[in-house]
């Protein structure tokens, strides 16, 4: 990791060049609606969008594999050939599905890829054919100089890589990836395994007390997804009852959504010390108290100091979380329900079991609520880990602090979940590492699933390179 950086090697003009390419790459794959769920009138947005992907590899002299697990739902795979000396690939991991967006409230059209403003906007900017732009930038900038040195990117090395690279950008990611990286990790897990995997979420610039920090995704909380439902006595609306399930389920919800205490774990331990040491005053003591033997006793302060949407996140990293999100009763006004689900999304912790959050969820609501309740278990994920030190990690904090001196990059967990899940099964550690350089106005996080999701140009072009040297220096 010493001495200059790959990226120094190749002219402005050819970094302009790679910038202007992954903006419009963006501005394109955006304009592909790939929907998860899939709407019936565009039910083929993802092979759409792995179908674009596919093309433009082609171009780049670099030959891939569309997989269609499912009518309509395609993802996509490639490689880049080192001289085999070095070990195993690196993956260059993403997924081409985002969630559904309505215009209403949004200041540009979703799905319109509009360039304005210093931003690119529209569902996806974030989450995160942002991070798939420049993967693919990426792979064709390596394709190219393959080319210039006389070698065909379809079968010979890549000058200087002594690793193969690896590309995929699956289907389904936004729904548990069952029909997008699953079939592919059990049918054709050559086409992933790898010694690590640069995946999403993770080293995008985050502006705390001064500070800019870089947190990289080590870890993510798995989830438990239940069905709850909620039985009382069907009667008419005229004479009311204590055994409406309606209001039984209200009463549910209200016990669901009180959050349970805090318990660290040695990733978010690292993370809350590791930004002390870097933090002045009042935010470095709560940074300490939040890691200390009893965090509860930062909790009230982190308000107070902290942005409120990184005050939740922080929150939700530091215990398994609850969060009662839809809820069914009812079939006319004058009818009292004998009946009401409710549908409730658990993020848990490494550490936590299906069966010790089930246990928990039983306790919030209590004894003689419970009795009227079934809990059906929908969906399990297992939290994900990879290690916060070694080779790997160490390269991605260097290079960081190579394009950004003043950066502070710390290993971090994400509180939702990722593909990463499904990689674990392969022993492929995946690192969440989507490298922009953000104003420390922008409301990144609030973006994701979010009104108006948008990227800066410029954050984009500042984080290529670094992608590229991340990419040049494991594999070279």
């Amino acid at each position: 990791m010493s001495g200059p950086l790959p990226s120094a090697s190749l002219d402005r003009a050819t970094w302009t060049r790679a910038g202007d390419e992954l903006i419009e790459s963006l501005h394109q794959l955006i304009r592909i609606p790939s929907i998860n769920p899939p709407p019936e009138d565009a039910s083929d947005g993802e092979l759409r969008a792995a179908t674009w992907i596919a093309s433009a590899l082609d171009d780049a002299g670099i030959p891939s594999e569309i997989h269609e697990a499912i009518s309509g739902r395609g993802s996509v795979t490639a490689r880049l050939r080192g001289d085999g000396t070095g070990g195993e690939p690196l993956l260059l991991l993403s997924h081409l599905d985002v969630v559904p967006a309505s215009p209403d409230r949004w200041t540009h059209d979703p799905f319109g890829g509009d360039i304005a403003d210093g931003y690119v906007w529209g569902r996806g900017a974030v989450d995160i054919k942002n991070l798939l732009a420049m993967e693919l930038t990426v792979m064709r900038l390596l394709a190219s100089e393959a080319r210039a040195a006389g070698r065909d990117p379809a079968s010979d090395p890549v000058p200087g890589l002594t690793r193969d690279v690896l590309f995929a950008s699956t289907a389904d990611e936004e729904a548990g990836g069952l029909n997008g990286i699953a079939p592919i990790v059990l049918e054709r897990p050559e086409l992933l395994q790898a010694a690590a995997a640069i995946n999403e979420s993770g080293a995008v610039a985050t502006t705390l007390a001064g500070k800019r920090f870089y947190p990289i995704g080590v870890a993510e909380k798995g989830y438990a997804v239940y069905r709850i439902t909620v039985r009382g006595t069907w009667g008419h609306g005229s004479m009311p009852r204590d055994d409406n399930a309606a209001a039984l389920a209200a009463q549910v919800v209200a016990r669901l959504n009180v959050q349970g205490p805090p318990r660290l774990t040695p990733t978010t331990e690292a993370f809350l010390l590791g930004a002390a040491e870097r933090l002045d005053g009042e935010a470095a003591r709560v940074a300490r108290a939040l890691a200390g033997s009893d965090p509860r006793l930062a909790e009230a302060a982190l308000d107070a100091i902290c942005d409120p949407m990184a005050a939740r996140v922080i929150r939700a990293v530091m215990r398994d979380t609850v969060s009662p999100n839809v809820v069914h009763a009812g079939m006319k006004y004058n009818v009292i329900p004998g009946e009401a689900t409710i549908e409730v999304d658990c993020r848990v912790l490494p550490g936590t079991s299906e069966e010790a959050m089930r246990a928990t969820v039983l306790e919030r609501i209590g004894p003689e609520l419970a009795a009227a309740c079934e809990v059906e278990l929908v969906i399990f994920g297992q939290p994900v880990d990879a290690p916060p030190t070694g080779e790997f990690f160490d390269l991605l904090a260097a290079t960081v602090t190579d394009h950004d001196p003043d950066g502070i990059p710390l290993p971090f967990m994400v509180p939702f979940a990722t593909d990463a899940k499904l990689l674990a099964a392969l022993d492929v550690p995946a690192y969440g590492f989507s490298p922009l350089l953000l104003d420390p106005d922008e409301r990144f996080l609030e973006r994701f699933h979010g009104v108006d999701e948008r990227v800066g140009v410029d954050a984009l072009r500042w984080g290529l390179p670094v992608l590229y040297d991340v990419v040049r220096r494991f594999c070279g």
